[in-house]
């Protein structure tokens, strides 16, 4: 059983209140997507997990379909709570979703209440818990009416199965139709996932209005766009990246002159402010005010050290902003 640094919460600046609600989140959170299933190396998961508890990150996201194979990363994680953390279960934010495909058949993905409730009960097996902390909708189902998707969270909730209902992948005007219905159910939605990064700015579009009027805490991932917002490709794609190796997710076409040019003069700038490429693309993220906590990958534990260095300084000048969006147009 771990015995957790003495000093987690020496900090206290490093957690925020989400939106309206009465709890607070580590302003970055550790995601599970990748480097947690099967295909790794479950000491280096195990490592990864207690490394971040020990610097304070408290919050753990998972879906049922991270792995590969799907499911896998909710029992590893559910191992390492068993076997290393079961006693630090209150301290512990831990979430999952459903929503995209889960299993063979009509009523493996989407958001239809049978779903939606069978693949939480699965993924409380599969972490070996009785609830979790947030239960997620993760994504918007055309064909299924949105008053059955939430009244699926707030079951969950209202049964104990989940504290608390959350939200990804929706658009602005889903995200308000969805939030009226979770309060008339007495349910809020205590938080939104969306994509956002400096290259991905639709969440500018909208949602962070929408949910700092209703009060919903917001939880970008990919804050670093897989890697391309970190030095790891200042010179080009090295021979051991995910780029060249991977196409699914960051794709060498991604990576053009062009970008580069754009990512070294981000990292310039980063210099000057004392912040790596990753901090500075961190910093940005964490600098609006609805956004409560930026979720973050890691493969190695210094990756999860250089990512906590960005809330030393999460404050731009208009002049620091004006740059950003000069080079990113340029």
């Amino acid at each position: 059983m771990h015995t957790p640094s003495p000093s987690r919460y020496s900090d206290s600046s490093i957690y925020k209140r989400c939106g309206r609600s009465g709890l607070k989140l580590s302003r970055l959170s550790l995601g599970l997507w990748h480097n947690f299933g099967d295909n790794v190396f479950f000491e280096n998961a195990r490592t990864l997990v207690l490394h971040a508890f020990d610097k304070g990150i408290t919050h753990f996201d998972l879906a049922n379909n991270y792995g590969p194979p799907p499911g896998s990363a909710e029992t590893n994680f559910g191992r390492i709570l068993r076997e290393e953390l079961a006693a630090h279960r209150d301290e512990l934010i831990i979430s999952t979703k459903a929503g995209y495909l889960m299993w063979d058949g009509p009523y493996g993905e989407w958001g239809g209440r049978k779903y939606m409730l069978a693949s939480l009960d699965q993924s409380l097996k599969r972490l070996g818990l009785d609830y979790v902390d947030i239960f997620y909708s993760h994504r918007f189902d055309p064909e299924t009416p949105l008053e059955e998707t939430m009244g699926a969270l707030a079951h969950a909730v209202r049964s104990g199965k989940a504290l608390y209902a959350g939200l990804s992948n929706y658009n602005p005007d889903q995200t308000a139709r969805a939030a009226a219905i979770l309060r008339d159910l007495g349910t809020p939605c205590l938080i939104h996932q969306p994509k956002y990064h400096m290259y991905e700015r639709t969440p500018e579009h909208g949602l962070l209005d929408v949910l700092a009027r209703e009060g919903i805490g917001c939880i970008p991932f990919c804050p670093l766009a897989q890697g391309l917002l970190t030095d790891r490709y200042l010179n080009g794609i090295p021979a051991d990246s995910r780029a060249a190796h991977d196409p699914r997710f960051l794709k060498p076409e991604d990576i053009t002159e062009a970008k580069l040019a754009q990512l070294r003069a981000l990292n310039e700038m980063a210099k000057a402010r004392g912040q790596s490429l990753a901090q500075l693309a961190l910093a940005w993220v964490l600098r609006q005010p609805v956004v409560t906590t930026a979720l973050i990958g890691a493969s190695k534990t210094k990756q999860i050290d250089d990512n906590l260095g960005a809330l030393k300084n999460t404050d731009f000048s208009d002049a620091e902003i004006a740059s950003i969006d000069k080079i990113l147009a340029s």
